[in-house]
């Protein structure tokens, strides 16, 4: 079990335990990042006091003060101050289903039942947590991350066909699959059941709580009008989720870009302490890229204690051959890159951050959610060979042009990073047969798909039925955020052994908002209307309301310039024919466009890198 763990040091950097029982034929391992209660009471694998319950829990309950009060009040005796001490507690009095209606908090763990001799595996009802199992000859293992399953002596060491294009499709594997065959990972708001016999181990999944219900709740109370008092709610509800974040026996700081998100966050948490919070923004000056002028205007209006991290491009350079290592699994989101360099050093400081994601998925603050549905209806009305022509018209300047004749327009007309949003433009038109979400989501199109196979990616279960702009908010919170937002910054924060939490994902927030109507988060061309109306009411109005910036580094650029050898090596026709993954002839096109400024394809091209870059560092023993 130790050697079964060991690859998770960087998850849990403080210590580490095993639990075996040889007799059953079951072993726990666990890396610990001691948050609360960082003595050995609160040391894992941890045994009830019964004796007849056993976890290994990766996360936090924000509520376990709550829980562990009702459970000294029916006469459970506790040693420690911890939350995993609440929880083995709570499943070995009430079992893991009552107990996980009682959680507030991110969390993936396994709890092992002594006297029933079942294993049970769960995860949190919006994916903060990893958690993956694999199913073979007999056994059962489990993980929160890949590189841990791979010890396994019964691991099946086969590539998915089926994830590598749904890899390429997005830039992101979506749950329940893996990179590897026989492996899955476990859905949000899942629990899954194991029970052994003398020849095999079948499990049995469970969703213990699902956005579906969610929003059947929701719309059974929804009107047409918001409600009054919808943003006194929404302050209140948010701050205490926001209050029940700030419990932590180690340093505790936040995130802050100065934008909507994490100012409100920000200015929630400050609120509620007596001294000033820290705070922390990145900025990258060699590449232009740099907030911290509006991040610091609120800071000083919060009175925060606040620190700018200066990133250097040569130091992102020297990072990014890392990113495969850190991921683990094929994964292409550029933000990957300032969020793991922020992450590191933030870490010198803390331990635990807050963060302003899932602001966008839940309140719809992407321009998707904004435009995406009337460029999606305009489009349509026009017939196929003119959305061609347009399409391709569109695209045919390089987004370089575009930014540069955007500076000519009038002031109200110019958006930060025109010429991608052009080509997007241009993608959508040339899209066809496919959702507005998907079109909009996509990296690799259905029309120009590198896969030399001719697989194709798997298709996402229906939600329920719902507006365009709704099914968008349904997709991008039960797909992009769990597989993309919340991975991005588990593996780039869990690699330094930083703890992120994530208020605006408080269930009872989530649950409250699909109650909404959709004129209570979009109004005035602008997203997560109700989300400013709170913000409002703690940081003034000029100091925060500027156009979304992303945080993305300036990868087509760089794949120009510094990383052009890298590129090249990893893109090159004889390396792509002998790996047999990938068309030469569609990813060289593609290459040669962007070289000559032709095309702006850095997304394509950075998601194909970092595939090979991932079959590198599996083949060299690196993950």
């Amino acid at each position: 079990m130790e050697r079964l763990s060991d690859p998770l040091r960087h998850r849990g950097p403080d210590g580490g335990g095993e639990w075996t029982d040889a007799a059953a034929g079951i072993g726990f391992g666990h890396r610990r990042l001691a948050i609360i209660d960082v003595s050995e009471h609160g040391a894992q694998p941890m045994v009830s006091a019964s004796g007849r319950t056993v976890i290994s829990y990766n996360g936090e309950i924000y509520n376990y003060l709550t829980i562990r009060q009702q459970l000294a009040a029916a006469g459970v005796r506790f040693h420690g101050s911890s939350d995993a001490e609440v929880l083995v507690e709570a499943i070995d009095n009430w079992g893991v289903a009552p107990t996980l209606e009682r959680l507030n908090g991110m969390f993936a763990f396994a709890a092992w039942d002594r006297y029933d001799r079942v294993l049970t595996l769960a995860r949190d009802r919006l994916g903060e947590k990893p958690l993956y199992y694999a199913e073979r000859d007999g056994q059962v293992g489990f993980a929160s991350e890949l590189r841990a399953l791979r010890k396994l002596p019964s691991f099946c060491d086969t590539i998915n066909e089926t994830s590598v294009a749904a890899y390429l499709r997005w830039s992101f594997v979506p749950h329940p699959h893996t990179i590897w065959k026989g492996v899955r990972q476990l859905a949000p708001g899942t629990m899954i059941e194991f029970r052994g016999s003398d020849r095999n181990v079948v499990g049995q999944a469970n969703t213990w709580w699902s956005l579906a219900d969610a929003e059947a709740a929701g719309r059974t109370g929804r009107g047409e009008r918001v409600p009054a008092d919808a943003t006194e709610q929404l302050d209140a509800l948010l701050s205490d989720a926001v209050r029940l974040r700030l419990t932590s026996d180690v340093p505790l700081g936040a995130f802050l870009s100065g934008g909507v998100d994490s100012s409100l966050i920000v200015a929630l948490a400050q609120k509620h302490l007596s001294r000033p919070l820290s705070t922390f923004t990145v900025r990258m000056p060699d590449i232009g890229f740099d907030e911290s002028a509006h991040a610091i205007a609120v800071a000083s209006h919060l009175s925060t204690d606040h620190h700018v991290v200066d990133l250097s491009e040569k130091e992102a350079l020297a990072t990014i051959p890392e990113l495969s290592r850190v991921y683990d699994e094929p994964f292409a989101d550029p933000s990957m890159l300032p969020t793991l360099l922020l992450s590191r050093k933030a870490r010198s400081l803390l331990t635990v951050s807050l963060s302003g994601d899932g602001g966008d998925e839940v309140f719809a603050g992407y321009n998707r959610h904004v435009h995406g549905d009337a460029l999606w209806r305009r489009s349509r009305r026009l017939s196929a060979p003119m959305r061609r022509r347009l399409g391709r018209a569109l695209l045919r300047p390089s987004p370089g042009v575009v930014d540069r004749g955007a500076r000519f327009l009038p002031s109200r007309w110019r958006r930060p990073n025109m010429g991608d949003k052009v080509q997007k433009l241009g993608r959508l038109f040339l899209e066809e047969g496919t959702s507005s979400w998907e079109s909009l989501t996509s990296t690799w199109p259905t029309d120009d798909f590198p896969m030399a196979s001719g697989a194709v990616p798997p298709t996402f279960a229906p939600g329920p039925e719902l507006s365009n702009i709704e099914s968008m908010l349904w997709f991008d919170t039960t797909v992009v955020l769990p597989d993309e937002m919340l991975t991005k910054v588990d593996r780039a924060s869990m690699s330094t052994g930083l703890e992120v939490r994530v208020p605006f994902l408080d269930h009872r927030v989530v649950e409250w908002a699909w109650a909404l109507p959709l004129s209570a988060k979009i109004g005035g061309r602008q997203g997560k209307k109700i989300v400013r109306d709170v913000l409002h009411r703690y940081v003034p109005r000029d100091i925060v309301d500027r156009p979304k910036m992303g945080f993305d580094p300036p990868i087509g650029a760089w794949l120009r310039g510094p990383l052009r050898p890298w590129a090249e090596d990893l893109l090159g026709p004889d390396r792509l024919r002998r790996d047999g993954w990938l068309d030469p002839e569609i990813v060289g096109r593609h290459w040669k466009e962007h070289i000559s400024g032709a095309r702006n394809w850095d997304y394509r091209l950075w998601s194909v890198l970092m595939f090979n870059g991932w079959l590198d560092a599996v083949a060299a023993g690196r993950i």
